[in-house]
Parts: structure tokens; sequence; C-alpha cells
């Protein structure tokens, strides 16, 4: 494997080529990207099958081994997501602003390219097409380090891209794997601020973690989900348990699903053994405070619980004794991403709307539709779960910076 020093300047100067491509060839590059990987389906199943029995092996849990499996349809969804991407408007060269000064001096405001995107992340390789589909969309080149679980998956992917983009007469370095997957050489990428323009994270809270305190290069913090669902004393609780189950239930292992419940008091007799029995029959431990635990089965809950992204069927309950119990609850666990209220009472969904702080907040919605592609963006490379630059779904406008251009007629300053 190339030093991290030598994939760093390999990747700048492939910048270049990428900053300087038109729209139309960065949606000839997706496209002939999506071929490529339908044309590979056998192999990149094949190749995906060893890590996924190696992982098996190792005793990973359920929901991990279903975000690492690749299928026919899973390989076709990523071939489809960069062909959306490559239908999507191109945010490149956007005059964000343009106003004439007294002196006459066009100043205006442009969208660019970033120039190196970095991209850590864990074992969902379809990321690495995503997260590259994006960042070349967003004139941009990548440098990707996955998890050990994917390494075999992760090789055969970026192999099939850097021999697509050779066909295609661009540079392969527009896209470039670490295939050390070490605690060293993670440390060393984020500390490559001579190269690497901006540095993602995507997984779970302990990579995110690592990458904030530790990286040089400045980071953009997304994915880490401990949400929540507050069902209010005056929700329909047909909609409440229809909204818990999905947000938990569809897609246990993802950043956007519900990891806590917490139910009003006044809807106790009503609604902890309707939602308790409905959460087990779908295979959800339950982990309640003392009032959840009068339910069979449910598990008693830990303070470290109410604070864990479990990515699993697990989910955390308790009762409350008021919207307020509730958001102080909320306040104290949140890490920022999406919470919901489930309530019909309006003042409660709009005081939770307006003093909830998180990047996407809910009123009778399930949390699992925090997904640029669900509102409607398009593509996203994450959930950024921070206040400065990008905070939500980021698409491909959060993967550009801006610069000023000045026109001038001669004026010099006096």
């Amino acid at each position: 494997m190339k030093k991290i020093n030598e994939i760093g300047r390999a990747a700048k100067e492939a910048s270049i080529y990428t900053a300087s491509l038109s729209s139309e060839d960065k949606n000839g590059l997706l496209i002939s990207l999506a071929n490529k990987l339908e044309e590979n389906i056998d192999e990149i199943i094949k190749i995906n099958k060893q890590d996924v029995k190696i992982a098996e092996k190792n005793g990973v849990k359920a929901a991990f081994i279903d975000r690492l499996t690749l299928d026919e349809n899973r390989v076709k969804g990523m071939a489809d997501g960069l062909r959306q991407v490559a239908g999507l408007p191109d945010p490149i060269g956007e005059v964000v602003q343009m106003r004439t000064l007294p002196n006459g001096l066009q100043v205006g405001q442009k969208r660019v390219p970033m120039g190196v995107i970095g991209i850590i992340f864990e074992a969902r390789p379809n990321v690495t097409a995503d997260a590259f589909g994006l960042c070349l969309k967003a004139g941009s080149a990548t440098i990707l380090k996955g998890g050990s679980n994917a390494l075999r998956t992760n090789m055969c992917l970026v192999d099939i891209f850097r021999n697509a983009l050779e066909s295609e007469g661009a540079p392969a370095d527009i896209v470039q794997l670490i295939t050390d997957t070490s605690h060293d050489t993670a440390n060393e990428m984020m500390r490559l601020n001579k190269y690497i323009d901006v540095l993602i994270p995507r997984g779970s809270g302990r990579l995110i973690n690592s990458v904030v305190e530790n990286s040089t290069v400045p980071v953009i913090r997304t994915g880490e989900g401990n949400c929540h669902i507050y069902v209010d004393e005056s929700a329909d609780l047909d909609m409440a348990e229809d909204i818990v189950i999905n947000a938990k239930v569809q897609r246990p292992g993802v950043c956007n699903a519900a990891e806590t419940l917490l139910i009003h008091e006044n809807i106790v007799e009503e609604f902890i053994l309707r939602i308790t029995n409905a959460l087990q029959k779908n295979k959800v431990e339950v982990r309640g405070d003392e009032t959840f635990q009068r339910v069979e089965g449910v598990v008693p809950v830990t303070e470290e619980d109410f604070a864990t992204e479990f990515e699993d069927y697990i989910i955390s309950a308790g009762v409350v004794g008021s919207l307020d119990e509730a958001m102080d609850h909320i306040r104290k666990y949140s890490t920022g991403h999406s919470e919901c209220i489930v309530t019909e009472n309006y003042t409660n969904a709009q005081r939770f709307l307006n003093e909830i702080d998180s990047a996407c907040v809910y009123v009778n919605a399930s949390t699992r539709f925090t997904d640029g592609n669900q509102f409607g963006f398009g593509a996203e490379i994450g959930i950024s779960t921070q206040k400065l630059h990008a905070r939500g779904p980021m698409g491909l406008k959060e993967l550009t910076t801006t610069k000023y251009v000045i026109y001038g007629t001669g004026q010099i300053r006096k």
C-alpha cells in the first residue's frame, strides 16, 4: 500500500482534474461507474460473502451484519444511487451573490469544490459508492478508509471504480482506498491537513468521537444518533404505535432509528402494555424504568442505556410526567440527531419544535425519514449533528465551499 503522504499527494493532484470537469463530464463518469458496478455484480457479491463469513465467525451482531451484506438488489441500488447523483443539479459554479460597490467593484461569491474529501467509515460498503459519487459530482477527489470488516468488499469496489475511471481517460487517483485498517493509520489520515481539506466520519459514536478529538483536518461530525420518540398524553395511540415500531424496527442498525421511547404518565394504562408487546413481537428487547418493568419481559434500564445508540433490536423506555420532563430527558441524552413528538396538542407540538435543539425535529412522523433522499435532496453523505457549515442531511451543496470573485476596472485602494 502507498504511504499516507503519497495517497494525499496523489489525491491533491487528482483534485485539480476533478475541479476542472464540466457537469456533463462528471455525469458521464458517474453513469460509467454505475454501469461497471452492475457488470460486476457477481464478483462483488462473491467478495462480500467472504467479509460476511468472517464477521459472522467473529460474532458480530446481526444489525452490523445487515449493514455489511450486499446482494443483487443492494448493488443495483448503489448503481442507481450513482445515476441519481448524475441527475442532480451541479452546485459548482453557482454564483451565490453578486453586488456592485460604490467604487465600481463587482464582488460575488461563487460555489467551488472542497478539493480533497476524506471519508472514514465502518461496515457499510454502500458508503464507498455513495460517498465517492457525491464527492465526484461536487468536484472533489476522495480518500476512503473503511473498517476491517468490509475491507475486501471495499477493495473490490474501489478497484472497479479506478478501472472505470482509467477507461474513461480520467486519473484513477480521483478515488483511493486506505487498505491498512489500523488505528495508527487512521490517526495519520486525521493529521493529513496538508492534503485533505475536510474529513467526514460515518459510523458509531466511538469512531466519530475519535475523529473529532484527534483530527487536525477540519471535521464535519455526522451520524451518531441517540434518537428519541416522546408519546404525549394527547397522542393518537394507533399513530404512536405505528411510528414507534417503524422508527425502531424498520432498520435498527442505522443512525436515524429510535433508541429511546418516552411516554406520558397519563397514558400508561392505555399504552404501556400495548407498545411493549408490539415491540417484543418485533423481537425488540425493551429496557424500561420501574413502570415499564410491570410488563413481563422488560429488562431494567440503566443510565448508560439512556445514553446509548444501540444500533440493534434494543430500546430504552421511560415514563415522564410532562412535556417539560420529556424535553429535559432528551436534552440530557440526545446526540442532536433526530427527535419526535407524537401529539394532537398544537401548543405542545410547537414547543417541542422550538425548544428541542437537534438537527431534525419531528411532529407525528418516524425519525427514519432523516435522510437526504427522503427529504427530496437526492443522495447524501451523512447526517451532520453539528452547527457549523452543515446541519442535518448533507447533500451536494454541503460538500462544496465558496470563494469571493471580484471584477474591477482598474480600481486601486487609496
